[in-house]
């Protein structure tokens, strides 16, 4: 059976993010029997991210995907210790964000080449969005 991962865009005034990873993860797994995690993170957070141009203005593009691999628990490791792959330019953390972002060259490593990497080197408690996904979701958020 494949897995299949979404966006949801809420409100609510609970402020503890970690608390709500787990209250939506239950009630998945209790009433509709999905399992795997779930990431949150916050309007401040993703404007965070997206106010600090790690790209340099780099755009995505066929051949040049611009992702953000969020974390569930921040990595204990710099990003000049894990291995290479070639095609794949791992910029850097957001903190704030609680993500990693990368430059990645589809002429030159697949998806899934892609994504069986971060989930060597980060586990599998993570989830990748695209720069534009990204944009998108805070498209739909509410304003402040």
């Amino acid at each position: 059976m494949g897995c299949s991962t979404g966006n949801i865009v809420f409100s609510t005034d609970q402020q503890d993010s970690g608390a709500l990873e787990d209250r939506i993860g239950q009630a998945l797994r209790g009433q509709l029997g999905i399992g795997g995690g779930t990431i949150v993170r916050t309007r401040t957070e993703l404007s965070a991210l997206i106010d600090s141009d790690p790209f340099d203005g780099r755009g995505h593009s066929r051949e040049t995907y611009l992702t953000a691999t969020l974390f569930t628990q921040l990595p204990q490791f710099s990003i000049k210790e894990l291995p290479t792959l070639v095609g794949v330019d791992l910029v850097g953390y957001h903190l704030t964000a609680w993500c990693a972002v990368a430059v990645t060259d589809s002429t030159s490593v697949t998806g899934s080449e892609l994504m069986m990497w971060l989930e060597r080197n980060f586990g599998k408690d993570i989830t990748t969005r695209t720069w534009l996904t990204v944009h998108r979701i805070m498209a739909k958020l509410p304003p402040e």
